[in-house]
């Protein structure tokens, strides 16, 4: 049960807490390698985008596959 009433007041069992936690790793390590890229690829709008929005990584992975610069032929 997530949820369990008692005396009056809710709590919130581990199972949340540990759910939450999760996310919060997951959008952090998708957040740090997109605005990484970002910042290296000098995309000022997808850096602000990436480092202002919370979108539990999904953002992050589109930047990352479809929008992310290719620096691989210039070098």
């Amino acid at each position: 049960m997530l949820f369990s009433h008692y005396n009056g007041h809710f709590s919130v069992s581990n199972g949340w807490v540990t759910l939450l936690a999760l996310l919060a790793i997951w959008e952090l390590v998708w957040k740090l390698i997109a605005l990484w890229r970002a910042g290296r690829n000098n995309q000022l709008g997808w850096f602000l985008a990436v480092g202002i929005l919370n979108t539990a990584g999904i953002l992050e992975i589109i930047y990352l596959i479809f929008f992310q610069k290719d620096n691989s032929s210039s070098k």
